[in-house]
């Protein structure tokens, strides 16, 4: 089931000149029910590695390439370049060209317990900013890297499910 296919068709006056042609409504937008990322039933976590692609992990998974837009669609990856993990090479160029020194401190961690519960607040690194004992520093390139291993870390839809999730797709863009 190629993608695009399934969105619905527009008359539309391109150049303003009157003159309709038919195009895909590429506006069109339709999104996994939230219930559906809640129920851990439905799908497996799966952590990619560098280089792989939706469509790589696609095949893999459902053994259909174009089956790629499903864990798209699950995962909230709007923009590829900038939802979508980089290559461990284009991670390291990106880091470089973005911070004149990558061992630069880019903020402070510090964990603070409430209760039996301990979570982490983030300070930044700035001269208002008190920064507590044992608060522990984090780099330009570990605060990146963070941000990478999140990003890792898929939902995959279940293969039983695939063809009811296909169903759905169609059902949304023809409604």
């Amino acid at each position: 089931m190629a993608y695009f296919k399934q969105f619905p068709k527009v008359l539309y006056d391109v150049r303003g000149d009157g003159n309709e042609q038919m195009m895909t409504n590429i506006t069109k937008r339709v999104r996994f029910r939230d219930y559906i990322k809640r129920n851990y039933v439905t799908y497996d976590f799966y952590d990619v590695k560098s280089g792989e692609t939706p469509e790589y992990i696609a095949n893999e998974f459902y053994g259909d390439p174009e089956l790629h837009w499903i864990i798209l669609l699950l995962n909230d990856v709007i923009d590829y370049y900038n939802d979508w993990p980089m290559a461990t090479e284009q991670f390291e160029r990106y880091v470089k060209s973005k911070y004149d020194d990558i061992d630069a401190i880019h903020h402070y961690e510090y964990a603070q317990e409430s209760g039996s519960t301990t979570f982490t607040i983030e300070l930044p690194n700035d001269s208002a900013t008190t920064i507590p004992v044992g608060a522990t520093p984090i780099t330009n390139y570990e605060y990146e890297e963070s941000i990478q291993e999140n990003k890792r870390r898929i939902r995959l839809i279940q293969k039983r499910f695939i063809g009811q999730i296909k169903n759905e797709f169609k059902n949304q863009m023809n409604g």
